[in-house]
């Protein structure tokens, strides 16, 4: 599955990254091509601008500081809310994926939640970055959160 995503958006993302220079825009265009009814919402504050939209069974959150070479990408998903049975199966579990199974991106707690998240500077992100990172979350937290909700969820 997600091979399949990633081949369709590598083409678009190609075509983007000579017409349009703002990774806002990027990530409006991936999120345009992969968000489900409609869902797509965006905030601006002065941390940045966040992006949810509904992927499969997950939320997804994109976050943007700014457009500068420090800023920062962040791409999460939650899929199991903590606490969770056998924490300590579910650990490993998780950490057994880490290693083979997410690419670019990983396991993680935030907010008191399993995550599956990516994160990088702006410095040099192209279009097919955004599109990776923001593909490979929404994938990945997809292919696992039932799963990891009936063998862990409280």
């Amino acid at each position: 599955m997600v091979n399949e995503n990633m081949d369709t958006l590598v083409t678009e993302n190609e075509e983007l990254e000579e017409e349009q220079t703002s990774c806002s825009d990027l990530i409006e265009t991936v999120i345009g091509s992969l968000e489900q009814n409609d869902s797509a919402m965006v905030n601006h504050s002065d941390q940045g601008t966040l992006w949810k939209f509904q992927y499969g069974s997950v939320e997804v959150y994109v976050q943007l500081t700014g457009e500068t070479e420090e800023d920062l990408l962040t791409v999460w998903s939650p899929v199991l809310q903590l606490p969770a049975k056998n924490e300590g199966e579910l650990m490993k579990k998780l950490m057994e994926m880490n290693w083979s199974g997410t690419f670019e991106t990983c396991f993680g707690i935030f907010n008191n939640q399993i995550v599956v998240s990516s994160q990088r500077t702006v410095a040099d992100l192209s279009a097919q970055e955004i599109s990776r990172a923001i593909t490979l979350v929404a994938t990945i937290a997809d292919d696992h959160d039932e799963a990891l909700q009936a063998e862990f969820g409280q």
